[in-house]
C-alpha cells in the first residue's frame, strides 16, 4: 500500500480555517507572474466553474486566494443549480450564480445576467465550451483562460500551463485553478485549501439524524460506496466488508449516496453482518455530517472532498482516476488505496482494456482497512 508521499510529490498546505479573518492567509504567498493589469480598478470578478461537486470543492482554494487579495471586491461564481448548495455559507462569496445543466434558455438567462453585471475581470477554471462562451459573454475588460482552451482566442487573457508556471510536472487540480490566478499576479504560492462552510442550521438537522439513529457522541465513519462511473466505483461487498472492520473497533458506519445511487447503499446493507445507517442528505447537511465523522472511507468522489475541506481523515480508493490531480488536498491524515496498473490513470468513462475495470475491482479490502488502521492510529478521537 502506497501513502500519499509514496504517490505524488508533497506540497505545502495551510489547514483549513473557517473565518473571513483566516482568508487573508499566509502574507508571504507571492504570484506566479507579474500583474497582467491595474488591480486597484477591479471591483468585480466572476469565477466561472461548470460541471461536478469535487471541482467545485476544488476551486475554493481559488475562491479564498482572490478573497484576502480583494477583501473589497464583489467576488461572485457560476455553477451548476444541482452543485451550488455545497458552497451555501461560504465566506469568500458574494454571489452563487447557478445554471440549469443543458438548457439553453438557462445559458441564455445567465448570459444576459453576466452581461448586465460589468465584471472587471472572469477567470474560466472549467475551459468546456460552454463555461467559454459565457466567458465571453460577460463583455469584462479581462477574460482569463489557458492558452490549451478550445476557442481560448475567446479570452483576451491566455496563460501558459499549469506546470509551466508551477515548474513541476504534475499538478493537482487545485493547482491548475490557483495557476491561472497566480499568472495575473494574485498570490497564490501558499497553495490554500479547499474550504467548505458547516452551517447551523445544517449542523442540527444532522445532530438531530444522529440522535434519532442512536450515533449521538458514539464515532462514526462517513462511508460513500457510489461513483460517477463504473471505473471509480468499488465492490458494494468490499464496503460491507470494512463496515464489519470498523465494527470491530467500535466504530460505527453511516452510509449516504445520491437519490440515484441508493442501489449501492442497500446492497452494502445487505451485504454486511452488522449494523449501517443509511441517511439521505442534502449537500450542506453532506459537509456538516462529514465534519462529525471520525473518518471518511469511500471511492474517488466529490463527497470524498467534501470530507477533506471540513477536515476528516480519509482513506479514497482510487480506480482509473489521476492520483496525482485528484488526491485529497488539505492536509488532515489521509491515504489513497489503489491497484497498479499499466493502463492507469485513464480517461475513466469505461474501460478500454478489460471487460470489467480491473483497476477498481482488484483494489482488495486487505489495503484499505490497513490503510484505515493508520489513519486511525494518526487520528485523535
Amino acid at each position: 500500500m502506497k501513502s500519499l508521499r509514496d504517490i505524488v510529490d508533497s506540497s505545502p498546505q495551510l489547514r483549513a480555517l473557517e473565518t473571513r479573518s483566516s482568508l487573508q492567509g499566509d502574507e508571504s504567498a507571492e504570484p506566479l507572474a507579474p500583474a497582467q493589469w491595474n488591480w486597484s480598478d477591479v471591483r468585480k470578478v466572476l469565477v466561472v466553474r461548470l460541471r461536478s461537486i469535487g471541482d467545485t470543492v476544488l476551486a475554493t482554494p481559488s475562491l479564498s486566494a482572490l478573497r484576502r487579495f480583494l477583501p473589497e471586491a464583489e467576488i461572485d461564481i457560476l455553477v451548476e443549480d444541482w452543485v451550488a448548495p455545497v458552497l451555501e455559507g461560504h465566506s469568500a462569496i458574494n454571489k452563487v450564480i447557478t445554471m440549469e445543466r443543458k438548457s439553453l434558455a438557462s445559458r441564455a438567462r445567465v448570459a444576459r445576467e453576466l452581461r448586465s453585471t460589468r465584471y472587471d475581470v472572469v477567470y474560466n477554471l472549467h475551459g468546456g465550451t460552454t463555461a467559454t462562451l459565457l466567458t465571453r459573454a460577460t463583455g469584462a475588460t479581462h477574460r482569463v483562460g489557458y492558452a490549451t482552451y478550445q476557442y481560448s482566442h475567446l479570452h483576451n487573457h491566455q496563460a501558459p500551463a499549469a506546470s509551466v508556471l508551477w515548474q513541476q510536472s504534475k499538478t493537482h487540480s487545485v493547482e491548475q485553478q490557483l495557476a491561472l490566478l497566480g499568472w495575473t499576479g494574485v498570490p497564490v504560492t501558499d497553495r490554500p485549501p479547499t474550504q467548505l462552510a458547516v452551517t447551523s442550521t445544517s449542523l442540527a438537522a444532522v445532530d438531530e439524524l444522529l440522535r434519532t439513529a442512536n450515533l449521538e457522541g458514539k464515532e462514526f465513519a462517513l462511508i460513500h460506496p457510489a461513483a460517477a462511473f463504473a471505473t471509480k466505483q468499488w465492490a458494494a461487498d468490499k464496503f460491507a466488508r470494512v463496515v464489519e472492520f470498523l465494527a470491530e473497533r467500535k466504530v460505527e458506519s453511516v452510509a449516504i449516496a445520491g437519490p440515484n445511487e441508493t442501489d449501492v447503499v442497500n446492497e452494502l446493507i445487505s451485504t454486511s453482518s452488522t449494523k449501517v445507517t443509511s441517511l439521505s442528505l442534502k449537500l450542506p447537511e453532506v459537509t456538516a455530517l462529514a465534519s462529525r465523522a471520525r473518518l471518511f472511507v469511500g471511492n474517488d468522489s466529490g463527497i470524498a472532498h467534501i470530507a477533506s475541506a471540513v477536515g476528516a481523515p480519509s482513506v479514497v480508493i482510487f480506480g482509473s482516476s489521476n492520483i496525482a490531480h485528484w488526491r485529497p488536498w488539505n492536509p488532515a491524515p489521509a491515504e489513497v488505496v489503489f491497484e497498479e496498473m499499466e493502463c492507469q490513470p485513464c480517461h475513466g468513462y469505461y474501460c478500454e482494456r478489460f471487460e470489467q475495470p480491473e483497476c477498481i475491482l482488484r483494489v482488495p479490502v486487505s489495503r484499505v482497512t490497513a490503510a484505515i488502521d493508520r489513519v486511525l492510529a494518526t487520528t485523535h478521537s
